[in-house]
C-alpha cells in the first residue's frame, strides 16, 4: 500500500470538517488514565503493531491519539505523529460502527490537530482505503519504489 501526501491546506479538509460535525460521536483525544484501555482494545480489535503506536501517540503532550465515543463506549481511534513527525495513522473503527461517518470524523479532527501544530502537510503511511482518503481530503499518491518507512518492519500477527 503506498504512501499519501494530504495538503493541510485545502478546501476538502474544510468540507471535511463541515460534513463530520453531525456525527454522533465525541471524538476527543485520550486522556492518560485511559490509556491502558485503550491500547488493549486496539491490540484486541486491529493489532499489537497498531497497539504499540496508540501507546506512543497517548504518551504524547498533548496527546496525538483521538478516539471516537459512542453511548460512552469505545468505537474507535486515529493517531498522528506516532512512527514518524507528521505521519497520520493508524486508524480504525469498529466493525459494527463502519458506515456512519465515524473515521471520516477521526481524520478530520486529526488532520486540524496536526495542522494546528504548525504541519502543512500530512502522510498517510502504508495507506490502506487509498480511495477514501483520496476523495475524503485529496490525498495524493507518494510515487517511491518501495515501502518506505515501514519496509523491513517486524509486524505481530493479526490478533
Amino acid at each position: 500500500m503506498p504512501d499519501l501526501l494530504v495538503s493541510l491546506y485545502n478546501d476538502r479538509l474544510s468540507d471535511l470538517e463541515n460534513k463530520t460535525r453531525s456525527v454522533n460521536a465525541i471524538i476527543r483525544p485520550v486522556l492518560a488514565p485511559e490509556m491502558q484501555l485503550v491500547v488493549d482494545w486496539v491490540s484486541e480489535n486491529f493489532s499489537a503493531n497498531w497497539a504499540s503506536e496508540a501507546s506512543v501517540a497517548i504518551t504524547r503532550q498533548p496527546s496525538a491519539c483521538l478516539i471516537a465515543v459512542v453511548d460512552g463506549r469505545l468505537v474507535g481511534f486515529a493517531c498522528y505523529d506516532t512512527t514518524a513527525r507528521g505521519f497520520f495513522g493508524p486508524t480504525g473503527v469498529d466493525t459494527d460502527m463502519r458506515g456512519k461517518g465515524i473515521g471520516a470524523a477521526l481524520l478530520s479532527a486529526s488532520l486540524q490537530a496536526m495542522k494546528s501544530t504548525g504541519y502543512a502537510y500530512a502522510i498517510i503511511g502504508d495507506a490502506g482505503p487509498v480511495d477514501f482518503y483520496a476523495d475524503a481530503v485529496g490525498a495524493i499518491t507518494i510515487p517511491a519504489p518501495d515501502k518506505g518507512i515501514y519496509e523491513g518492519m517486524l509486524r505481530a500477527k493479526r490478533n
